[in-house]
């Protein structure tokens, strides 16, 4: 099998890279491409578009429709909730890597601590 240059057999797409037009994207899914156009004006989904304005998935669009799925078929929930309920999940991500990182800043502040001053014995 011919291998491009500078690609190893392992090298994955990013998670973010259209790569899948609404056809393929609908049968990974397992859903018609009407319903993924659903998703996408109820606000669920935004696939990029290439210039000739064709839907392009990504993984990560992939992912977001599996987890609504889930969410509807398995826990009956709305549209509604569903966005609710996503928008809230990458809230909580996004306020967990922010404190990742200001837990992190406090340890390095931390094991720099300088002595406390000298007040003179009193």
């Amino acid at each position: 099998m011919a291998r491009l240059r500078n690609q190893q057999p392992d090298d994955q797409l990013p998670e973010d890279e259209p790569c899948y037009v609404i056809s393929i994207a609908a049968r990974l899914v397992g859903m018609h491409q009407q319903t993924l156009r659903y998703y996408e004006r109820a606000g669920l989904i935004e696939p990029k578009r290439t210039g000739g304005n064709i839907r392009m998935y990504s993984n990560a669009d992939i992912q977001r429709i599996r987890q609504a799925q889930r969410l509807i078929d398995e826990l009956g929930v709305n549209l509604a909730g569903v966005d609710i309920i996503m928008r809230m999940g990458e809230q909580m991500r996004m306020l967990a890597e922010e404190l990742a990182l200001v837990r992190g800043e406090l340890d390095r502040l931390r094991s720099t601590r300088l002595p406390a001053p000298y007040n003179g014995g009193t």
